[in-house]
């Protein structure tokens, strides 16, 4: 798997995002470094889990739409002297 990159932008967010959490739920200040580094942590270690769930999830889905695109067929299919 390749390692995820995301843009300045994206990692300021999710930053401020832990930085948010930290303040409101635990009372702590954490500072950008802290923050990229725990971000940094947590990707390297639980990251892949989320990404197979992500994975996992779309190949149910892809499945499921496949069996909806199967069905649709079949609903087409004009009555013959011939049945599968």
């Amino acid at each position: 798997m390749e390692k995820v990159e995301f843009t300045s932008e994206e990692k300021s967010q999710i930053v401020r995002k832990v930085q948010m959490y930290f303040e409101e739920e635990l009372e702590q200040q954490l500072g950008s470094f802290d923050a990229e580094f725990l971000i940094d942590f947590f990707a390297e270690e639980v990251g892949a889990y989320f990404y197979n769930r992500g994975l996992y999830d779309a190949q149910a889905l892809f499945a499921q739409k496949v069996d909806e695109l199967s069905d649709s067929i079949y609903e087409l299919e004009r009555p013959t002297e011939f049945r599968k």
